[in-house]
């Protein structure tokens, strides 16, 4: 019983996601839910930790990642930014700081969510940890400059904090996860660890992301509803923000990568840091730019969970049992068909 339901949000995951959802907003609108944000710091941690823990460091300096972390930096500082833009001055010309906040979501890529999601989908994890860091580091260098462009108005990015929030929620769980595995391999055998550990720390990893997103949806979803204007008008931006985004991801993906890495370039791309893009948002525009992030949330979780769904039936099929039973380090490597 208790193993069914530790189990259930890995099983069902088009499940879990819109629960969380549901149940954030019933909740955040009866109750004050803020007092969890600091929590979800841990939980992001908990989430990278789960999927550390037997983690390959020396593919992390390997140059095979070259080739995808290039064409996730250009186009997360080339393509999504001009995709907001244009969203930005075409749907939002009237709402400047929606706009602005929209930018915010579109300069800061990457997060914990994606290692967690390439995990889940059993793609190049090392890849994903790379494209997290270096896509962290060029978003807090970058994001003032191109706000500037886009909205007119400079943002004081902390680059310390930002590193800080890198140091934490990366390599504090991955040196965590480096000295668990090391202790287990005392314990077991490696065969062991990949058959009976390794899939039974899966979901508590899916438990952790469950959480970040209800913590985040619920603590603003009193907000939300008072806005219903703007949200209608947000949502609409966001759903063509994320479908070209997805579509632009999937086409350079499928053209030039093969499925683990290809997987990895589209978690890398279209996931985006919105806990560092809301706080800037509060912080530099107010409530209206604060607004748009917080149901980016919910539209990047739907998105990615229904995305999962059909990428992996479709472009991203398994191309031998052997992936099932390697999900940190992928060998095969054969070229994707669309």
């Amino acid at each position: 019983m208790l193993n069914n339901i530790y189990t259930f949000p890995q099983r069902y995951l088009m499940i879990s996601v819109p629960l969380t959802l549901v149940i954030a907003f019933i909740v955040g609108t009866v109750f004050d839910t803020r007092f969890l944000q600091p929590v979800v710091l841990f939980a992001t941690i908990i989430m990278i930790y789960v999927t550390m823990i037997g983690f390959n460091f020396k593919e992390l300096t390997s140059v095979q990642g070259t080739k995808v972390l290039l064409f996730s930096m250009m186009i997360n500082f080339l393509i999504v930014p001009f995709i907001a833009y244009l969203l930005g001055v075409t749907l939002l010309r009237e709402y400047p700081v929606m706009f602005a906040g929209l930018a915010l979501s579109a300069l800061l890529p990457t997060s914990g969510m994606t290692i967690s999601w390439t995990a889940i989908h059993k793609g190049n994890v090392p890849a994903a940890v790379k494209l997290t860091i270096f896509g962290l580091i060029l978003g807090s260098l970058l994001t003032p400059w191109y706000l500037l462009a886009m909205v007119g108005q400079i943002v004081n990015v902390d680059i310390l904090a930002t590193f800080r929030t890198i140091i934490t929620v990366v390599f504090v769980p991955m040196i965590l996860g480096h000295v668990t595995f090391k202790l287990m391999m005392k314990r077991m055998t490696l065969a062991e660890f990949k058959h009976r550990v390794k899939p039974a720390l899966a979901p508590l990893s899916i438990w952790a992301m469950l959480f970040i997103v209800f913590v985040s949806v619920s603590a603003r979803a009193s907000m939300i509803v008072s806005n219903l204007e703007l949200i209608a008008i947000a949502t609409v931006v966001l759903i063509l923000f994320y479908l070209l985004n997805f579509f632009t991801s999937t086409f350079f993906a499928v053209k030039f990568f093969n499925r683990d890495d290809g997987i990895a370039l589209v978690n890398g791309t279209v996931l985006r840091n919105l806990s560092i893009a809301i706080g800037l948002a509060v912080a530099s525009f107010g409530a209206e730019a604060a607004l748009i992030v917080t149901i980016a949330f919910v539209v990047q979780q739907q998105g990615i969970t229904l995305y999962g769904k059909v990428a992996i039936s479709r472009w991203f099929k398994p191309c031998t049992a052997e992936a099932d039973e390697q999900p940190i380090k992928q060998t095969v490597r054969k070229p994707i068909k669309a």
